[in-house]
């Protein structure tokens, strides 16, 4: 059977031969499925969480090993958000991240055709060292595989954009719980009813990662994450979802649901899969994404991105 969509037929196997996820899975079954992983599995991903670095991370991808959310491996480094563009599109969609900057904060770009890095890694290929992808054509998600080198263009530009997972060690740290990575599932995300500023065709609504709180490490988690303004920074929005346009915080729009007490709060970052949201409003004719939590995990260490108030 396969574990990603469940499928029991060997045409539609998603292992390590094909890599390819069954297309006639509706996307958001294949998301929701991933996650609901037998206790045995779960217990062997948190083997490596705790002892993974981030090359063993990629090559785990690269291998078809590991297909599942980042949240939580190689603590201590950092996490990238990816999107891939034609050149054509490139310049407009680096214009709205300029016009952006919290949710989404430039690490890298590279230039057309090259797959692989200078700053975040030596040894990486953008192709096949994410777990899972999205395809997009037309704003419209067409696929979603564990490696795009089948989809490479000479003409390819890529983004990657800091994430939140990036600071969640800083949080940890300091004594403050991060909920879904005690329950081992992916972070809550919403689409809200505040607009980005529109660059060119790139327009759409801010996405943001929800992370709940009690008070005190609510205000504590702002000062430290105020610090890594390159992987969001500060929360924008604190309690009151509804003020952004969130009314059911049991209903994420992306990642998973989480318990939130009587005497938290729900606290909002930006979050890098905004872009996506983007993209559906822009409609470029191809494109190509992470996964929502599927991140980029690079060498760079996340205390290097730690600006001190």
């Amino acid at each position: 059977m396969c574990r990603l969509c469940g499928n029991s037929s060997k045409k539609n196997d998603c292992g390590k031969e094909s890599r390819r996820h069954d297309r006639d899975t509706p996307p958001l079954r294949q998301w929701a499925i991933k996650w609901k992983s037998s206790e045995k599995e779960f217990q062997s991903v948190s083997a490596l969480t705790k002892t993974s670095m981030p090359v063993e991370v990629r090559l785990a991808c690269r291998s078809g090993e590991w297909a599942m959310q980042t949240s939580g491996l190689a603590p201590g480094f950092a996490q990238a958000n990816l999107v891939i563009l034609p050149r054509e599109d490139a310049a407009e969609f680096r214009q709205f991240c300029e016009r952006n900057p919290k949710p989404c904060p430039l690490l890298e770009v590279t230039e057309p055709g090259c797959h692989s890095l200078n700053r975040l890694a030596t040894d990486a290929d953008l192709r096949t060292d994410l777990p899972m992808y999205r395809v997009w054509r037309k704003g419209e998600l067409a696929a979603e595989v564990s490696d795009i080198t089948e989809f490479w263009r000479d003409d390819l530009v890529s983004f990657l954009i800091g994430c939140s997972f990036t600071f969640e060690a800083a949080l940890i740290e300091n004594q403050i719980p991060v909920r879904h990575i005690e329950l081992g599932c992916n972070v809550p995300m919403f689409q809200t009813n505040v607009p980005c500023q529109p660059a060119g065709k790139f327009h759409g609504p801010l996405v943001v990662s929800m992370r709940p709180l009690k008070p005190a490490h609510a205000i504590r988690a702002v000062q430290i994450t105020s610090q890594f303004p390159d992987v969001h920074g500060a929360p924008i929005h604190i309690g009151l979802p509804h003020d952004i346009g969130i009314f059911d915080l049991q209903k994420p729009d992306f990642g998973d649901a989480v318990r939130i007490a009587t005497d938290e709060l729900p606290v909002f970052w930006a979050c890098g899969v905004t872009p996506q949201a983007a993209l559906m409003a822009a409609k470029p004719d191809f494109a190509i994404t992470h996964s929502p939590g599927c991140m980029f995990v690079s060498d760079v260490k996340d205390s290097s991105l730690r600006q001190p108030n």
